[in-house]
């Protein structure tokens, strides 16, 4: 086994333990603060399972209506002018609402196009360039009971279209189309 998978396989049990034994120096209980982090681990996983629900019901009747393709269907000869695949834009609407719809969505284009093609990698890069947006600021700023987050959807949205813009770019320059 080379070094490098010896350290991976090793880092995390082994700071775990450095975690323990510091702790225990400190004279920290550590056990009691185990549970007492997993009660309140609990009670945060109660309180977000209500912002969770609504965002999921609410991105399932937007794909379920149709909106969504509605939707596409007006941007199709915008984006075909500009040179963007229209396959990639239902991936930058939704990306910023659901991780995990956004990564069904990127596997798709991956088995439908192929991993090395211009869509492909395009997905993939909008994947990692963006955010989900509107998923952290429903469920976690809700948990924490921010109720002013107009500032931080401004900024969290416009650095999603910055990172699609930026995908585009540069996939395009190192792969072209």
């Amino acid at each position: 086994m080379e070094i490098v998978s010896l350290i991976s396989l090793w880092m995390i049990p082994s700071l775990i333990g450095f975690i323990l034994l510091y702790g225990t120096f400190k004279k920290v209980p550590t056990y009691e603060s185990f549970v007492e982090g997993g009660k309140e681990g609990i009670q945060i996983a109660f309180s977000i399972i209500p912002y969770l629900v609504g965002m999921l019901v609410s991105i399932s009747i937007f794909r379920a209506s149709g909106a969504l393709e509605y939707f596409m269907s007006f941007l199709k000869p915008v984006l075909d002018f500009i040179g963007v695949p229209s396959e990639v834009a239902p991936l930058a609407i939704i990306r910023p609402i659901s991780g995990n719809a956004a990564l069904g969505m990127t596997s798709d284009l991956i088995a439908t196009y192929g991993p090395d093609s211009f869509i492909g990698r395009l997905a993939s890069v909008i994947q990692g360039s963006t955010d989900t947006t509107l998923y952290v600021l429903t469920v976690y700023f809700g948990a924490v009971g921010i109720k002013k987050m107009g500032d931080a959807l401004k900024v969290g949205l416009l650095a999603d279209l910055v990172g699609f813009i930026a995908a585009i770019i540069v996939v395009t320059l190192m792969f072209g189309k």
